[in-house]
């Protein structure tokens, strides 16, 4: 096939995730003031957009709370550089099954779901620009953990970010995924021109070797964007592969802790390093600005809050 590779690269940062990373490193931020200060930070670096999850100040422990999501939102808007928000709507759709011979009833440590407007609430308060809309159900890495999201809770919270006017940012961690999200467009759930997020080599999803990777991109529309990560070692040679595939990049603590091998990193230090690789390969970084006009973005304020 063809090189198609990608000229105008933007760079999501994904700054804090929800996993069991927050004892792992002390970059790894936790309260809102850290969460939003290390967007910052990416966003000078060269992040176009920055993905936020929240997490419980005192613990590190992934959280739902609205005000946390609220003054992350207010936070980053208020900083001197120009950033596009992205936060998830991927938390609230946990299963965690017991015994292999007694999975009924579940188990509650871990076990957090909820209905398609709570899983929203926090997109409707904060008004993101884009947010997250995990494309499936899946094993995902611990033995007895399911990400759940069934094509109903699909089809009701994607309706729901259609009508707010935030754009849904698929994440499809297998083939199935990408073939609903798809399926969500032609009924009209989602709008045309979709933006998907590859999220590669996350166990029990899509392998992260290339013919995979390709697969999914050769299966996705023309008209849509797409960017691709993968985890830990292979985060950086996926910047590469993504941006000479035809992609666009994404990095960050969600996703990989390291700088180098036994050097702890930055949100902003995995950022600069994407941008040195994409403009190393003849690419061009773009900024928030230029990302607005591509995915048809509009930056608003916050229900009941300043921009």
């Amino acid at each position: 096939m063809p090189l198609n590779m990608n000229r105008n690269v933007f760079i999501t940062c994904a700054v804090t995730g929800s996993g069991g990373t927050q004892d792992r490193s002390p970059h790894v931020p936790r309260s809102p003031a850290e969460i939003a200060e290390s967007a910052i930070d990416a966003a000078k670096a060269g992040a176009a957009v920055v993905h936020c999850h929240v997490r419980d100040p005192e613990t590190g422990a992934p959280s739902r709370r609205l005000e946390l999501y609220r003054e992350v939102t207010e936070r980053i808007r208020a900083a001197e550089v120009d950033v596009v928000l992205n936060l998830t709507a991927g938390m609230g759709g946990d299963m965690v099954f017991g015994a292999p011979e007694a999975p009924l009833p579940l188990n509650e440590t871990g076990t957090d779901m909820i209905g398609a407007g709570e899983r929203m609430a926090h997109i409707r308060a904060c008004l993101p620009e884009i947010c997250t809309l995990d494309c499936g159900t899946m094993n995902f890495a611990e033995a007895d953990y399911v990400m759940t999201n069934t094509p109903g809770m699909l089809r009701a919270m994607g309706g729901m970010m259609t009508d707010l006017g935030v754009k849904p940012e698929i994440e499809a961690f297998d083939t199935g995924h990408l073939w609903f999200a798809k399926e969500l467009v032609r009924e009209g759930t989602l709008a045309p021109q979709a933006l998907v997020q590859l999220c590669m080599g996350v166990p029990w999803g899509a392998p992260n070797d290339l013919n995979t990777l390709m697969a999914m991109v050769n299966n996705i529309p023309e008209d849509w964007t797409w960017s691709a990560f993968s985890l830990g070692r292979d985060q950086m040679p996926y910047a590469a592969a993504a941006v000479l595939a035809g992609g666009n990049v994404r990095v960050g603590l969600e996703d990989n802790l390291f700088l180098d091998k036994g050097v702890l990193a930055t949100n902003a230090q995995l950022v600069d390093r994407a941008v040195t690789i994409v403009e190393n390969m003849g690419a061009k970084v773009i900024g928030a600005a230029e990302v607005r006009d591509r995915l048809g973005l509009v930056k608003r304020a916050p229900q009941g809050g300043a921009a």
